[in-house]
């Protein structure tokens, strides 16, 4: 490790084992994992663990419902919590669950280390009960008419219908929602953290730079207010720790599962894989650890990691955190999540139809250090996704990769444009800099400013229109490999954010690193592989897909028929109609052979003039011609015609022709086809491409 190498744990708040991961959800582990990433490419020592938070009554009451024990039920979350976070490739070092015997071990030595200075007291405090199941009750398994305005059915705390607060001991008519039984007033001896004791400490350290200021205020109201003994205990039946010395008397599931963190981090520390990167668990957590602690949580849950968590830490003799980095809740189009709009989306459900990457590119280009809420617009998603990740970075490469790839694979030997390169390279340190103020916004943006030059520069060039004149080889090298330079440059820059991207990328450059600091390397005289697609266009349909997907999910949960399945079966009705009634026939007595469309329906297809810039022939087909069509601002498609017999490729290159530009990409064996050019003729010899008048330019609309 050299004297610069920063030793990093990081952690981000541990799911709950009770549900499927979420949007909501991985925000925070993107906004994460990203912020590792980037300390790795830098060559720090940064460990990221988490686990899944695997007690409470809320697991116990589902496992009972399904059938299976806490343990199996457990399980079984965690194997789809671990199968979500790998396919949108966060990168934990660990993941494991806080139902485990470093967290139990972990758990009572704090607890007994905060018994024996004075800072827990016992108590009996008068509770619900549910007296056919024998169980204490929370606030949110009571239920009844609210003692303001009488609505039925408000939980024991707050009213949806008037707004009112108030204790589940003044609900009129009040049930228990697990039995339906009346519950009744029991006393029990409860467990207390004085949390008041730390009342002195809790001011200065949230005041110490840890905190964001905006967190740091709102703490100080309760601070001001005066800090109040925190129940740590429950009473059997629960899942979860029991605590030492106290038979029937199980750990709160909030006090043992921030010591997850530290469980999570002792696992990995005892496991082959920590004893070879030589992690010590004392290193990082004794008092006066020269290495950094990091939380990434949501703000609704500052409370527990700001209060209660440093002042069990520093009661128990171990380290507080160097900072903990709050972040605020996710909206969709502008609103809170519904599952009734479809927009309450589960992780799986958005992976059964787009690609990770674009959500890993979309929160970082609207994450910043504040609190604020985050808005995930749908149409500003697919937007965003298509016009700078396809149109702007990844068309860099594919523009210009196979001219290297033909003129034998290698870059030039010299850069012809070192300046601009240079320039590329120097920005680093600025990106760097919003990269680790966990300001990615900024450093998409910066990012995107180079990319917009880079496209500038190639389209300034124009090296397909260099290739056509006789003696210009050279000079399409020099271009084309300042363009692959430029590219690396940015994939490096947004390899924490696009991990796929960049392994894909590093696969065509023949390259086996691609850390911050490789980047000052200006690569010459080197060999390239052949460039493959890295990323298709997003579609709006699929977004569609999406929600209505979600909307099923809720159908299915309500016991209800999903709306595309009652939509399938009207659609089967009509046909199986149509069919009875024989062929329509049109005015004149003919058979009508298709059916017919609307204005609406035509009016979106989207006609565009574009340049033939390449046209190849395509291996093991005999129809078609692969092309490459200029479409304007920069953008390329790469498009399957059969059109093989009435053109030579070469008679094609620099023509212009009319595609539709918004067909949704069409998978063929011989790769992705983007759209489609239009042609005419009874077919073989006898296509004709339709071509503009003259003064037409690539992008241009026909109308």
């Amino acid at each position: 490790m050299t004297n610069s190498q920063r030793k990093i744990l990081v952690t981000s708040a541990l799911p709950y084992a009770n549900g499927s991961i979420h949007l909501g959800h991985l925000l925070e582990y993107i906004q994460t994992d990203i912020w590792v990433r980037f300390q790795k490419s830098r060559g720090h020592m940064c460990t990221y663990v988490c686990a899944d938070d695997a007690h409470g009554t809320a697991i116990m009451l589902r496992a009972e419902k399904e059938g299976r024990s806490p343990e199996e039920q457990i399980a079984a979350v965690k194997a789809e919590h671990e199968a979500d976070f790998a396919a949108f490739q966060i990168g934990f070092d660990n993941f494991h669950s806080t139902h485990c015997e470093e967290n139990r071990e972990l758990s009572s030595l704090i607890y007994t280390r905060l018994r024996d200075k004075g800072h827990i007291a016992v108590r009996s405090i008068k509770q619900a009960f549910d007296p056919e199941k024998e169980i204490f009750l929370a606030d949110r398994y009571i239920k009844g008419d609210c003692p303001k305005c009488s609505a039925a059915d408000q939980y024991g705390d707050n009213c949806e219908a008037c707004g009112a607060t108030y204790t589940p001991a003044e609900l009129k008519n009040p049930y228990s929602t697990i039995s339906g039984a009346t519950p009744v007033e029991k006393e029990s001896e409860h467990y207390f953290f004085k949390l008041q004791d730390f009342d002195a400490f809790l001011k200065d350290w949230t005041r110490s730079g840890t905190l964001q200021n905006e967190i740091a205020n709102k703490l100080n109201e309760w601070l001001e207010a005066g800090l109040q003994e925190w129940d740590i205990s429950r009473d059997a039946p629960y899942f979860g720790f029991e605590i030492p010395d106290a038979p029937g008397k199980y750990f709160y599931v909030w006090l043992d599962a921030p010591i997850g963190y530290m469980a999570s981090f002792k696992n990995l520390c005892d496991s082959d894989k920590g004893q070879a990167a030589g992690l010590n668990f004392d290193d990082y957590w004794k008092v006066g650890s020269d290495a950094e602690l990091y939380h990434f949580i949501g703000k609704d849950i500052v409370n527990f990691h700001a209060l209660f968590w440093p002042a069990m830490l520093s009661a128990s003799e171990f380290r507080t955190p160097t900072a903990v980095n709050a972040h605020g809740f996710v909206t969709v189009n502008g609103a809170k999540m519904s599952k009734s709009r479809g927009t309450f989306i589960k992780a799986r459900t958005y992976l059964n139809h787009l690609n990770p990457t674009y959500l890993r590119y979309y929160f970082a280009a609207k994450l910043g250090s504040s609190v604020d809420d985050f808005d995930l617009n749908l149409e500003d998603f697919v937007q965003r996704a298509n016009t700078d990740l396809v149109n702007k970075l990844v068309n860099i490469a594919s523009r210009t990769a196979n001219f290297i790839k033909k003129a034998g694979g290698k870059l030039s030997d010299n850069c012809v444009e070192e300046a601009m390169v240079q320039d590329f390279i120097n920005a680093g340190d600025q990106i760097a800099a919003h990269y680790e103020a966990r300001e990615f916004g900024k450093a998409m943006k910066d990012i995107m400013a180079l990319a917009d030059r880079a496209n500038e520069y190639i389209q300034e060039k124009a090296p397909w229109a260099m290739n056509k004149e006789e003696g210009r080889e050279q000079e399409v090298i020099d271009v084309c490999s300042v363009a692959i330079n430029l590219f690396r440059q940015l994939i490096t820059y947004l390899a924490p954010v696009l991990p796929e991207i960049a392994e894909k990328t590093a696969e065509f450059l023949n390259l086996d690193d691609m850390n911050w600091d490789s980047r000052s390397n200006i690569l010459l005289g080197h060999e390239i592989n052949k460039f493959k697609p890295m990323l298709a266009r997003a579609e709006m349909d699929k977004v569609t897909a999406i929600l209505e997907e979600t909307k099923a999910e809720l159908a299915i949960e309500n016991g209800e028929k999903p709306a595309a399945e009652t939509k399938a079966a009207d659609s089967k009705k009509q046909e199986k109609k149509k069919k009875s009634k024989g062929p329509e026939l049109r005015e004149d007595g003919n058979e009508v052979i298709a059916d017919t469309i609307e204005f609406p329906d035509f009016a979106k297809v989207d006609l565009r003039v574009a340049r033939i810039v390449k046209a190849d022939h395509v291996e093991g087909a005999d129809k078609l011609l692969q092309l490459t069509l200029d479409i304007g601002n920069g953008e390329t498609r790469n498009v399957f015609s059969g059109i093989k017999a009435a053109y030579q490729p070469e008679d094609l290159e620099g023509k212009l022709t009319i595609m539709v530009a918004n067909l949704a990409p069409r998978k063929m064996k011989f790769g992705l086809s983007e759209g489609m050019v239009l042609a005419a003729g009874p077919g073989g010899s006898e296509i004709y491409l339709l071509e503009p008048n003259d003064g037409a330019q690539p992008g241009m609309r026909v109308m």
